[in-house]
């Protein structure tokens, strides 16, 4: 099964987290700068690592160049599952 989830990204933002706002929109900050698809490589990094899938099960369908991305995720979990996993509303910190 593939879900597809909206995430606005953040760049150069110093450490690498991700939360869901109190209006619902998912938020990734990324150490990298957007260039050469760097903070993409790191968001898809950071949704695999917390969702718990490998990387190749996570791919940008569109906004490869904006802050607004579509990620598509190859996974078993239903979508609330994913959304548990992401936190829904806490800030999840990785190092």
């Amino acid at each position: 099964m593939a879900l597809i989830l909206e995430i606005k990204v953040i760049s150069q933002s110093g450490r690498s987290h991700l939360i869901i706002d109190k209006s619902g929109l998912l938020k990734c900050y990324v150490k990298a700068a957007p260039e050469k698809g760097k903070a993409n490589k790191e968001v898809v990094e950071i949704v695999a690592k917390i969702i718990g899938v490998s990387k190749q099960a996570v791919g940008v369908v569109s906004g490869l160049t904006g802050r607004k991305k579509l990620l598509k995720i190859q996974t078993n979990h239903s979508y609330e599952d994913v959304m548990n996993l992401l936190g829904w509303g806490i800030q999840i910190k990785l190092f």
